[in-house]
């Protein structure tokens, strides 16, 4: 399901996000790199520099791009480079909002962001809890909801379900999900008690089948890719959850360490880029269909299905993708 700004739109759009980094010393050089990433990949424009591209400010931006869905793409990017900047600075946060006030957007981060400065980073990861539980069950596999409106609990029965996938034939989803499990040390969802349990079977399964490995920088690309598949609310959070977590590294999930300023590292920025294209390129959203039904399936011909591509560097050490 394509998300890429309309061409006429990309320079407007560039144009804009770089007015809206321009604070302080200028755009730092990981927001940079980002947005080259993004303009390079996902909007197909490798002639489009950002680092040159001459800047508008939040009048001539809004009135560049009208169309509501690209101003949603302005504000889903806008929330990306705003976590890039470290430390996270006052005139960051309020030029970003004055970005949002004229293009009337708003959003989760927003509210994060403001209280991250204002009141600090355990009030903004209180505040983070509150919207990530609350996204829980809109993000659980699609059978498993049930158990995730519920306190979590050990469920052997749904371990050994999950555990009994690895008798399935070699390759097909279902192996290749417990064997992800297996590889990177990952309990079996069910046999520790955990209200994510159910999330963590719709999550583990999308990287297997877009083939993301779980890095701190493949979570962020992996949620990048989820986004651009389709435009829900769901898969949005399911980008800024990673950007909290990994880039911003203001609150941790579970049992995940926050870490920080992860776009920073070598490639990350040019992986998310790819991956938001990868996204962009499936035919369908396959985050939340019932990824047990089609665990019988070969991975390559669930890939076909959704119109998976193949990364361009499947040995860069931040995929997964069996063939």
């Amino acid at each position: 399901m394509p998300r890429l700004v309309p061409p006429e739109l990309v320079e407007p759009t560039v144009r804009g996000l770089v007015g809206a980094v321009t604070v302080d010393d200028g755009p730092t050089t990981e927001q940079l790199a980002v947005l080259r990433a993004i303009t390079v990949h996902l909007w197909e424009r490798p002639d489009l520099d950002p680092a040159v591209a001459p800047p508008t400010d939040p009048a001539a931006t809004a009135a560049a791009i009208t169309d509501p869905a690209a101003r949603r793409r302005f504000h889903e990017v806008l929330f990306t480079l705003e976590q890039c900047r470290h430390p996270l600075t006052d005139t960051q946060v309020s030029r970003v909002e004055e970005y949002a006030d004229a293009l009337g957007f708003d959003g989760v981060d927003l509210a994060l962001f403001r209280t991250l400065v204002d009141e600090g980073s355990d009030r903004a990861a209180a505040d983070f809890q509150r919207f990530f539980d609350a996204m829980i069950v809109d993000r659980s596999e699609p059978s498993l909801r049930p158990m995730a409106e519920a306190k979590g609990t050990l469920d052997p029965a749904l371990a050994d379900r999950i555990d009994a996938l690895h008798d399935l034939p070699e390759g097909t989803l279902g192996w290749c999900y417990v064997e992800f499990l297996h590889s990177h040390g990952l309990a079996t969802p069910g046999r520790e008690a955990s209200l994510l349990n159910p999330l963590f079977v719709a999550h583990d399964m999308t990287h297997v089948i877009a083939g993301i490995a779980p890095t701190g920088e493949g979570e962020i690309a992996l949620g990048g890719f989820q986004m651009a598949m389709d435009d829900t609310q769901a898969n949005t959070f399911a980008f800024l959850a990673p950007l909290i977590v990994h880039e911003a590294g203001f609150s941790g999930i579970d049992s995940i360490t926050e870490t920080s300023g992860t776009l920073g590292r070598p490639y990350a920025a040019e992986l998310l880029g790819r991956s938001l294209a990868r996204g962009a390129a499936t035919t369908a959203d396959f985050a939340f269909v019932d990824h047990f039904e089609l665990a019988p399936l070969p991975l390559a011909e669930v890939r076909a299905r959704f119109g998976v591509r193949r990364p361009e560097d499947p040995d860069d050490g931040h995929h997964l993708f069996w063939d």
